[in-house]
């Protein structure tokens, strides 16, 4: 191919933008502050190959990635679980019983942290701020409907 055809601009990465940061106080649990410090690891790791390999486009990626982890590091604020939660709120794992009689568990955290498919979730979501300050036997109105609380307990920080 002729090089007439080539863009000065075909080595140059697209500008990413950045990870957007929520405006809510970013309250952590110990495990997700480790969370955020391996995933700055992480970060470093991939900037460094990809700086090492001269790859524009992971470098990018990597340095976009690790400013956002730093941000998350430096606005983290530890708050440790309490040690027998007498209601639900962060660092508590809640055991409800939907009307459909379906039992779920949920424990609320960080936002960084949450991955709702393991029943993690952020202590900004509408399920978490209509459990927050239940107790054992309230009733709540979560998405999908009521759901009585059927335990409290503190979240295991393995």
């Amino acid at each position: 191919m002729s090089r007439a055809f080539v863009k000065e601009q075909d080595h140059v990465p697209e500008e990413l933008p950045e990870r957007p940061v929520s405006a809510a106080p970013n309250v952590v649990t110990p495990r997700g502050l480790r969370l955020i410090e391996e995933q700055i690891e992480a970060s470093r790791k991939l900037l460094a190959q990809g700086q090492q390999e001269q790859d524009r486009a992971a470098i990018s990626r990597a340095s976009r990635d690790l400013r956002y982890w730093m941000q998350r590091r430096s606005s983290a604020q530890v708050m440790e679980a309490p040690s027998q939660p007498d209601a639900a709120g962060f660092g508590t794992r809640i055991t409800i019983l939907r009307n459909d009689r379906r039992r779920q568990v949920f424990a609320i955290v960080g936002e960084d942290e949450a991955d709702p498919a393991k029943g993690l979730i952020a202590y900004t979501t509408r399920l978490a701020r209509a459990l927050i300050g239940k107790s054992e036997g309230d009733v709540a109105d979560v998405p999908g409907g009521e759901a009585e609380i059927m335990k409290v307990e503190r979240v295991d920080e393995r």
